[in-house]
């Protein structure tokens, strides 16, 4: 009996019973913060992934131009330039090279991030975007591997990986609304100083180095511009107007439309020569199409009397424009002729124009250094003179001597621009020979912006339909540094991470 009783009384006690609840307790907590520990470390591994891969994503899509070398060279940036560490994986703690990772170049995006891309490319050009997959690193699960046996249980690392999808474009702005065919090896044979003349593309056959047509409209806007309320032919605004705002657009492909534009081309362009013709016949004493501030081009209103020419002209007797280069008068440029090289007849232009000498014009600041015996610098000099050099009114400020046919200042305009730019054009350069142009072409890339200076008006052939000519001379490539970066238009590389 009484061991019976002993053993009912030690049954009845309840003294031990926060024991075994913190003993139940204590493997539930210990779960708890083995968990946290080891998600905290797989997140941690994540976003160190993440990491890696953006930046992996980012330098492979800078180079995606759509050149013929872009997947070659966003290959090599991925692997040379991006390097990172990881801190709880069981590999290597250095990230760096094709091993951490996998590149897929895509076309285009899927719809939505939970949708799987399909748009595959090994296509240099096509490949717009690149989509970077992580390799999967394994996480040792250390603090729970020794939870789990104490209970039993059979512990699986984890792999932990991570994806990113970027891509390139290039923005340019304020542009004017032309492209043209690149010569063959541009890159070494093109030059500031160099002469091209652009002449439009013509009547449905494919285009040559040389030949230039028009922007599709649908790629521009000039909501706060003169465009947006003048009315009329848009086209001929966008090209002669001096400060629209044009909308942005890229080089992975624009929409080229027919070069023919009968009475609008050489129109649109010589309103910076002070000539109001055609459908902008009466534009000559608005602001917004203002001429340059040396028009000196070497015509002159056929017959005298007044200072417009607006159909009838002929050459002045004692003034004369900037001159071709000279192998385009011996017809051996290059590209059929299309394409100069710089040499042109200062001494002839200065005799006439100036008395033989240039000593009288100002030099040409550091900044421009890049444009000493170039044509744009003789026109830069001009009007440096004509700002400084003061005549008597009504010529006061006049860049030559007022008692010649051309004083090198509007004439014809109630306005003058303000702005040296004035007569230079940025227009769209294309690879024709890699991509064929005819007529209204889509998404054709761009290879290279190029800054033309107009040296003389745009004139046509008289055919039927005509072929205009521009004769312009390079002043720079805008998407480069160096002399004329940029001046006449906006540039910027637009690279970013989509997913």
């Amino acid at each position: 009996m009484r061991i019976k009783a002993q053993i009912s009384r030690f049954a009845e006690r309840e003294e031990g019973t926060i024991a075994i609840l913190w003993a139940i307790s204590l493997v539930a907590f210990l779960g708890l913060i083995a968990a946290t520990y080891e998600i905290g470390r797989m997140g941690t591994t994540h976003s160190e992934l993440q990491s890696f891969v953006d930046s992996v994503a980012l330098a492979a899509a800078g180079e995606l131009d759509g050149e013929s070398t872009a997947i070659t060279r966003a290959t090599a940036a991925a692997a040379a330039m991006i390097s990172d560490n990881h801190t709880f994986a069981n590999s290597n703690n250095v990230l760096s090279g094709a091993g951490d990772y996998t590149l897929t170049f895509l076309s285009a995006l899927p719809a939505s991030d939970s949708t799987a891309p399909t748009a595959v490319t090994t296509n240099p050009r096509l490949a717009a975007f690149v989509k970077v997959d992580a390799t999967p690193q394994t996480v040792s699960l250390t603090v729970m591997r020794a939870l789990n046996t104490m209970r039993g249980v059979a512990t699986t690392d984890p792999q932990i990986s991570a994806t990113a999808t970027a891509g390139f474009t290039q923005g340019a702005c304020d542009i004017t609304p032309l492209m043209f065919c690149l010569p063959a090896n541009w890159e070494t044979t093109l030059d500031i100083g160099d002469m091209i003349l652009l002449r439009s593309g013509g009547n449905g056959t494919a285009w040559g180095p040389g030949n230039f047509g028009f922007i599709d409209l649908a790629n521009f806007q000039d909501a706060s511009g003169p465009c947006a309320s003048k009315g009329g032919n848009t086209l001929a605004c966008l090209i002669a107007a001096q400060k629209s705002i044009s909308r942005c657009v890229t080089t992975r492909g624009i929409n080229t439309e027919p070069g023919q534009k009968n009475g609008i081309t050489n129109a649109a362009f010589n309103v910076r020569f002070d000539i109001y013709r055609s459908t902008l016949n009466n534009a000559k004493n608005d602001p917004d199409f203002a001429p340059a501030p040396n028009v000196i081009k070497g015509i002159e209103k056929n017959g005298g009397g007044g200072g417009c020419i607006q159909g009838n002209e002929q050459p002045t007797s004692d003034t004369m424009a900037l001159p071709r280069d000279t192998c385009m008068g011996a017809g051996t440029c290059g590209g059929n002729n299309r394409f100069g090289d710089g040499v042109w007849d200062r001494q002839t232009y200065l005799n006439v124009n100036h008395g033989g000498s240039d000593l009288h014009l100002p030099g040409l600041p550091a900044i421009q250094a890049a444009y000493a015996n170039t044509r744009f610098g003789m026109y830069l000099r001009e009007i440096a003179y004509g700002d400084t050099e003061p005549f008597a009114a009504p010529n006061k400020n006049a860049i030559l001597n007022p008692i010649l046919s051309e004083t090198g200042r509007p004439q014809c305009s109630a306005n003058m621009s303000t702005d040296p730019w004035r007569r230079v054009i940025v227009a769209a350069g294309v690879d024709c020979t890699s991509n064929p142009v005819s007529g209204n072409t889509p998404n054709v890339p761009v290879r290279q912006y190029v800054e033309i200076f107009l040296t003389e008006p745009v004139g046509d052939d008289g055919a039927s339909p005509p072929s205009f000519d521009i004769h312009g001379e390079v002043v720079g490539f805008p998407d480069k540094t160096g002399a004329g970066a940029g001046t006449a238009g906006l540039f910027r590389d637009i690279v970013q991470l989509y997913r």
